[in-house]
């Protein structure tokens, strides 16, 4: 169903929450993949709080819907949300990859409850998706998957491996999302290996492709709507985002893929963070 008000303002309001959460763990960790955790935290937010049926409680609950985030070095902008959903303690974000902490920078899922697959060997997660959307398959249940690539990790050939087995199996339980930020740890997509035209070759591969604004929940809500409801051709999400996304002085610079924030950084992210919002809420 498609977003109303409130469940807008809800998402918008914890998108924010989020944000903010993200930058104080990059802070206590002394760094961290920040640019691409605010790229994607919008698509994130919106999969656990309007879609995925998991339970914090239960964490390996069968009958679950599975996460794979591929793009895992996201994973200071993926654990403050298990932490806001119960899945960890709060408190375990101010050890974020410190010697000891279950925390690393890319989660395992041997340590981190609610996490179903360890990624950060980018290109593997759509494979792995892929794997646990045929098991669910073959169990005759309804759990649905959900996987989150970079743009940057679809240089590897795997993900294109991948692509091509599901157009061949057709699972419909997946759901693919590109997190299309156009940069990756080296500076553009398009420079260091071009991708373009990116939703011609999903396209060749047998998906139909749905692009949408990544940062408007209402676009990202119809796309996966669709997705959930096509039963027979695989969809792929392409999500236009910006990498580094409400932090102005980050915002499209490749050289905050990973990066730390002393002091004045801090405030001022906090401070762009909090007019960012303003202005998203403003144009609603």
């Amino acid at each position: 169903m498609p977003l109303d008000q409130q469940e807008l303002r809800f998402l918008e309001d914890k998108a924010n929450q989020l944000r903010h959460l993200c930058v104080d763990t990059v802070a206590w960790a002394g760094a961290g993949h920040i640019g691409g955790s605010m790229s994607a935290m919008d698509i994130m937010v919106l999969l656990y709080y309007k879609y995925l049926h998991i339970d914090p409680q239960n964490p390996g609950w069968e009958d679950r819907d599975r996460f794979v985030l591929s793009k895992g070095h996201a994973g200071i902008g993926y654990a403050p949300i298990l932490a806001d959903k119960g899945f960890i303690q709060r408190e375990l974000l101010t050890e974020y990859n410190h010697t000891g902490s279950s925390l690393g920078i890319h989660l395992d899922s041997l340590r981190v409850p609610g996490v179903d697959a360890s990624t950060g060997s980018l290109g593997h997660g759509l494979s792995i998706a892929l794997g646990m959307a045929l098991g669910i398959r073959l169990l005759k249940k309804s759990c649905k998957v959900y996987c989150l690539l970079g743009d940057g990790e679809c240089n590897e050939g795997q993900v294109w491996e991948a692509a091509m087995a599901i157009s061949h199996f057709k699972p419909c339980n997946i759901i693919t999302i590109v997190d299309r930020n156009g940069l990756m740890i080296d500076g553009a997509t398009e420079e260091v290996m071009k991708l373009e035209p990116f939703k011609q070759k999903w396209e060749a591969f047998g998906f139909i492709v749905k692009e949408v604004d990544g940062h408007n929940f209402k676009q990202l809500a119809e796309a996966v709507e669709y997705s959930i409801s096509e039963n027979s051709v695989p969809v792929v999400i392409i999500a236009d985002t910006i990498k580094g996304c409400g932090i102005d002085f980050i915002e499209n610079d490749y050289r905050w893929h990973y990066g730390g924030l002393d002091s004045d950084k801090i405030s001022e992210a906090h401070k762009s963070l909090t007019a960012y919002y303003e202005k998203r809420i403003k144009g609603e």
